[in-house]
């Protein structure tokens, strides 16, 4: 069979080439197009997909450029159970990750993908993770048969014609990244909206930096930028380069004196993370303002002083739709309104979008993310009008509180380092480590309870070590020695907290408001890393006193407050037993400086 033409390459890079042809002699596309990433390419691809009915162009009165996608049923989120790590060798990976080996993972992918984009168009799409040209930025290029991977790319990162040319200056090192929605056309073969298979690989070689995904065309799975290179493969270069990569938001409060503080937190999904990272001053902290830098991930590098400094390598938001309304999240509402695509939300009679906890009355009569009529009555048997995991797709310029550095190459200074569980009991609201390394060890036992949508026993407490449990591209022990190692690279290390929004009293309600009260929080992490703020030192940390919290516009008593701060050294006994079951899991790797720390507390218990 004849291999598409090449066209004229907008790029002098052999390799690139040569490895753009290799894979087309593979999967047998009917053309090849080099992705531009102009307005008119893009205008194009959504008229197509419009056509082709995999999108819905909305009221444009109402929701200006503003598209909506439906996926097939059976391709709705990141499948972790068909995620792997093909190190060379088993242990490199972990007991956390699904390994194979990657010899026979390449035969397998290889049979997979031969012939895989028969019918379809391969798109060569070339983007920086990070603002193109800056030193702390990584280039990828995409091959990709999804239009719709295209425009949702255009978003989520810097794409197009500037790339290739950061590619030809100075032969940077690219991560190549192939993907394919698995369903190739036969002659005459009518297309469905929108094409996957059943059988998914998604499947990562960290010594060679290499992204291969089969069957998906959803989030992650197919935005090859997001999860995969983001986490998984940066991670890995980030420990051979001595920096991090994170999943982290990443935020700038600002007091009234212009005096900015940035903070990198991580929360596990279901703690509010976007939420947090827009967060609005409440009544009380006038002249204060928050500004967003990154909702989801940090690539932390220290700078020539020694002092950590971060970037959001994503130009996007990637983020859950039920849940996000006005009341809780107005700034992600205001960055959604325009330029957006929303996959697996709910279409309105007047072309318009909705989601369960958009707004607190649903509106009469819908249709649902799979196509079919939807009203309240409908919703009350439990058929969701969204998908729990819908999602929208939204430049990051457009959010109201984008930080003025947010793209400034050389990161912004990271002063506080968050970590944050969903847990109903022990974990009080606030508390922060005593050092670099007792903070690592807060991190790496960090957990959340599961909840009725998550597999488990509801209530169960899942240890997911910074947030990266599903994103470590290595072995999570050896992950833990690069955090500690980071020391050595400093000159200041941030300060640790953890906190915790989801404590319960007794009859089972939250203690804490949340939301934007949060806030509350979030300064006295400001004032404690800029020496303003009193400490009480207890067994886990130095915890705040009452009168060290800004209670202005809140009506929180103290015993209240007294409740939520409470560490019950028993409790607290029964935590430290949880904490060993990840540790036994990953003991070969095991730093001993996190043994340490572990006897230090049961010590101080």
């Amino acid at each position: 069979m004849k291999t598409a033409s090449l066209g004229t390459p907008p790029t002098r890079n052999i390799h690139l080439i040569k490895w753009v042809e290799k894979t087309a002699e593979l999967t047998q596309p009917d053309s090849i197009h080099w992705v531009d990433g102009s307005q008119a390419e893009n205008d194009e691809l959504l008229r197509q997909m419009v056509e082709s009915g995999t999108l819905t162009r909305l009221n444009q009165k109402l929701w200006p450029s503003c598209y909506l996608a439906r996926s097939d049923a059976s391709d709705v989120a990141r499948v972790e159970d068909r995620t792997f790590i093909c190190s060379l060798s088993k242990d490199s990976a972990g007991p956390t990750n699904h390994w194979e080996n990657p010899y026979t993972m390449r035969r397998k992918l290889k049979e997979k993908f031969a012939g895989c984009m028969r019918g379809r168009t391969m798109y060569v799409l070339p983007f920086s993770m990070g603002p193109v040209g800056s030193p702390m930025s990584q280039v990828g290029v995409e091959l990709t048969d999804s239009p719709y991977v295209v425009v949702n790319m255009r978003i989520m990162t810097r794409m197009g014609l500037e790339v290739f040319k950061e590619i030809d200056k100075d032969e940077k090192r690219v991560v190549p990244c192939l993907h394919s929605v698995g369903m190739p056309l036969e002659p005459g073969q009518k297309d469905v909206p929108w094409p996957c298979n059943q059988e998914k690989y998604i499947v990562h070689f960290p010594e060679s930096r290499e992204i291969w995904s089969f069957g998906s065309g959803y989030g992650g799975n197919a935005l090859l930028g997001k999860k995969c290179f983001a986490l998984r493969i940066a991670s890995n270069i980030a420990r051979d380069e001595g920096w991090m990569a994170e999943h982290m938001l990443i935020l700038g409060v600002e007091s009234p004196q212009g005096e900015k503080t940035y903070v990198a937190a991580a929360f596990p999904s279901s703690c509010g993370k976007t939420n947090f990272a827009m967060i609005v001053p409440p009544e009380g902290f006038e002249g204060w303002k928050v500004w967003t830098v990154g909702d989801d991930i940090a690539w932390i590098k220290p700078d020539a002083e020694g002092r950590l400094r971060a970037i959001n390598p994503e130009a996007g938001f990637f983020g859950v739709a039920p849940g996000t309304s006005v009341a809780t999240n107005p700034n992600a509402m205001a960055t959604l309104a325009r330029n957006t695509i929303f996959t697996n939300v709910a279409l309105t009679p007047d072309g318009g979008v909705w989601w369960e906890g958009m707004t607190e009355k649903p509106p009469a009569e819908c249709i649902d993310w799979q196509g079919q009529k939807w009203t309240p009555e409908i919703g009350k048997t439990g058929k969701k009008a969204a998908h729990p995991n819908a999602r929208f797709t939204a430049p990051a310029s457009q959010c109201p509180t984008i930080d003025a550095a947010w793209e400034d190459p050389n990161g912004v200074p990271i002063s506080a380092i968050m970590f944050g569980g969903r847990r109903a009991t022990n974990i009080p609201l606030i508390y922060q480590a005593f050092n670099w390394s007792a903070g690592v060890y807060l991190g790496a036992t960090m957990g959340s309870e599961t909840t009725a949508a998550a597999a488990g026993e509801v209530g169960k407490v899942r240890r997911d070590p910074m947030a990266m449990l599903p994103f470590c591209g290595y072995h999570m022990g050896d992950y833990f020695r690069h955090w500690i190692k980071m020391q050595r690279s400093l000159s200041r290390t941030p300060r640790v907290f953890h906190v915790n929004w989801f404590r319960k009293d007794a009859d089972g309600k939250f203690i804490w408001p949340g939301y934007r009260e949060n806030m509350r929080v979030l300064k006295w992490i400001v004032d404690r890393v800029r020496g303003r703020a009193q400490g009480k030192e207890t067994p886990i940390g130095w915890t705040p006193y009452y009168e060290d919290i800004n209670w202005k516009g809140l009506d929180f008593p103290k015993e209240k407050f007294e409740q939520l701060q409470t560490v019950d050294r028993a409790a607290w006994r029964s935590e430290v037993i949880g904490h060993e079951e990840l540790f036994i899991l990953l003991h070969a790797h095991l730093p001993s400086e996190l043994i340490y720390e572990r006897e230090l507390l049961i010590c101080r218990l």
